[in-house]
């Protein structure tokens, strides 16, 4: 399912929703499209273009202190994919300290893991083992829950985000 990233009406990313859901929106005239993905709906009488970015067209107050919620889908975003043991294809979450040592559930403490560095590291500290964490785990900037909603992020979506902390390669066109 294709989806489009809207904004507030001061160019503000709110949400991701679906291609349809946008297109809807623009009809009702409570959204403008700014970019495309270069499909078209038809209908018997007319085509309409189908929305990538959608500026809402009256100004949404949004609460103060807006996080990332962590979920595995949001820590394999902010890893792209990959264990951060050995850079293999990542498949589960590890705590870096164990909770059973005390670790807490917090995106300072969560990264992602392949299943063989999983089972090695187990319930041990990383002292304890020949382990190394190729980046420090830390909570995402804002605008990554983008990635977390949407699976990706587009390209042309990039202008409205800004500077997200996003992998490079978990961008697509």
């Amino acid at each position: 399912m294709t989806r489009a990233l809207v904004l507030n009406a001061s160019y503000e990313p709110l949400c991701v929703v679906s291609a349809r859901r946008a297109l809807i929106l623009v009809l009702n005239d409570r959204a403008e499209q700014l970019t495309s993905t270069g499909r078209v709906y038809r209908s018997v009488s007319a085509s309409f273009d189908e929305p990538s970015v959608v500026r809402l067209t009256n100004f949404v107050r949004v609460p103060y202190g807006r996080r990332v919620a962590l979920s595995r889908r949001a820590i394999f975003a902010r890893d792209g994919h990959r264990c951060q043991y050995c850079g293999d294809a990542a498949e589960n979450i590890d705590h870096v300290v164990p909770r059973s040592r005390g670790g807490a559930h917090a995106w300072e403490n969560v990264v992602a893991a392949c299943r063989a560095c999983n089972t090695k590291k187990r319930d041990r500290m990383l002292n304890e083992t020949s382990m190394r964490l190729r980046t420090i785990p830390r909570s995402p900037r804002v605008q990554a829950w983008a990635m977390a909603a949407a699976g990706s992020v587009r390209h042309d979506w990039m202008p409205f985000l800004g500077d997200a902390s996003l992998p490079e390669a978990q961008q697509s066109a």
